[in-house]
């Protein structure tokens, strides 16, 4: 079944007699004149049982750009607050048991739900990031895919020290575990992202990676990292101290043996 059917009239959280989804896809939107690429490769997903919640966090303009999806996709709106508070608002109103995050200017590729919930249920994961590729302005795709190369979960829990690996909209994560970790920190600005993951690898739910590129991550002047490129990095030196002690704890206790 499409997933196109997925989005019916109403509001989302409500119908208790209603199926519930497997999957919500949650899109956050501000003034993005991409919003309909990422709405159309939701829908084009063909996955059973796929909700799709589209955030509009006070935009004053491209909202037009939703009316063709009526009926398909659920558009809630609020007053502009950042991506943080959209997704926490779309995240907690999903009804699915799984939530997958996509950014308004980016896309999935065709079967990235599917794929990534049949690695979730094999694994037993609550949370799981893939491997992406860059396109630019026009949509066009790098020749080579974003994959990470860590040879252990210890390096990769290293690596969490400098730098977020995880690219936030290859995500998917059991609704249960959002609520249990309380949501996005709706302060942090640019890092939002990165402090959930490291909440999650401390609560002990370690994400797991699907070595597959099933995002498109648009690289483009109008990027918010880009456009504020000094605070992001300064907000992520700040949360990244936050963390350390916690970390650099966690990386004693695993810390391979001596002549590994």
């Amino acid at each position: 079944m499409s997933g196109t059917g997925a989005g019916k009239s109403g509001s989302p959280g409500g119908g208790q007699d209603a199926a519930r989804p497997k999957v919500t896809a949650v899109i956050p939107f501000y003034n993005d004149p991409y919003i309909g690429e990422a709405v159309e490769s939701v829908l084009a997903q063909r996955f059973e049982g796929l909700e799709v919640i589209v955030v509009d966090d006070g935009s004053t303009r491209e909202a037009w750009r939703l009316d063709r999806y009526a009926g398909r996709v659920h558009v809630l709106g609020k007053a502009n607050g950042g991506t943080a508070s959209a997704l926490n608002h779309g995240f907690r109103m999903a009804r699915g048991e799984y939530v997958a995050w996509l950014s308004s200017d980016d896309r999935w590729l065709p079967g990235k739900l599917a794929r990534q919930v049949e690695h979730m249920e094999r694994t037993g994961s609550a949370l799981s990031h893939t491997a992406f590729r860059t396109i630019d302005a026009a949509g066009v795709p790098s020749p080579k895919p974003v994959r990470l190369a860590f040879e252990s979960r210890y390096d990769f829990y290293r690596s969490l020290l400098r730098s977020n690996a995880i690219n936030g909209c290859t995500v998917m994560l059991r609704k249960a575990l959002f609520e249990q970790l309380g949501g996005f920190d709706e302060n942090a600005v640019f890092t939002h992202d990165y402090d959930l993951w490291v909440r999650a690898v401390l609560a002990g739910y370690p994400p797991t990676y699907l070595n597959e590129p099933l995002t498109e991550y648009r690289k483009h002047a109008g990027m918010g990292t880009v456009l504020h490129k000094g605070e992001a990095e300064a907000e992520f030196m700040a949360t990244a101290a936050k963390y350390r002690g916690s970390l650099s704890r966690l990386l004693i206790a695993l810390r391979p043996p001596v002549g590994r």
